[in-house]
């Protein structure tokens, strides 16, 4: 391996010893959920490792599959990597997306229990400022990394309230047009109520002045 893929194995491992990580076992699939808007650029970061680093693993070639998945449950993304891989895609509608991670085992189920750790950083609406030692000899590029840095970040926030404005619109809008449904069913409800009340009064009306007749 060259000096560069150390570098970027080097700066993957520091952002993924503060990731976090959960149980995946042999030819199992676990998904979590993250709310993007549209448009934001996704990074993602992940390590497969056995859950107990004292013991050797026994599937020395485990891969895995990943799948995205958009808020319509559309496949944006499916692919298979190694045990550490990072991958990048850009959302095309806002709302929940599911990401998905299956382990490759080519063992039968009864044999494949093999307890393992996935650790994962999910980054959004920006690349990555590197940790690479050579790039910060150059302090022009730092300054324009950091800058470019803040700029996706403004832009991510302001997508984000955009975003959940938009959320509010709806949900407000939803609430208004039922609480006018609600409003005319009543007064509708109350003009039947009072029509047959009339109705049965000068039914009744009619009938004490008929015996009163007779």
């Amino acid at each position: 391996m060259g000096l560069r893929g150390v570098g970027f194995l080097l700066q993957c491992y520091l952002m993924l010893a503060a990731a976090m990580y959960f149980e995946l076992g042999e030819q199992e699939e676990k998904c979590i959920i993250e709310e993007i808007p549209e448009d934001t650029l996704v990074t993602g970061y992940f390590l497969l490792e056995p859950w107990d680093l004292k013991k050797a693993t026994r599937s020395p070639h485990l891969g895995v599959t990943l799948t995205v998945r958009d808020p319509n449950h559309e496949i944006q993304m499916s692919k298979r990597y190694g045990k550490f891989s990072k991958f990048t895609f850009t959302a095309h509608a806002s709302g929940q997306h599911y990401f998905c991670f299956q382990t490759n085992s080519t063992k039968f189920s009864v044999f494949a229990g093999e307890r393992l750790k996935l650790h994962l950083d999910i980054q959004m609406g920006e690349h990555v400022i590197g940790h690479d030692t050579h790039k910060t000899k150059d302090k022009m590029e730092t300054l324009e990394n950091n800058l470019s840095h803040l700029v996706d970040q403004m832009k991510y926030i302001t997508m984000q309230q955009e975003y959940q404005r938009e959320k509010e619109d709806k949900f407000r809008q939803i609430s208004e047009v039922t609480n006018s449904k609600v409003l005319w069913w009543a007064v509708v409800q109350t003009t039947i109520l009072l029509s047959v009340g009339f109705w049965q009064m000068k039914r009744l009306k009619d009938f004490f002045i008929a015996k009163k007749l007779v």
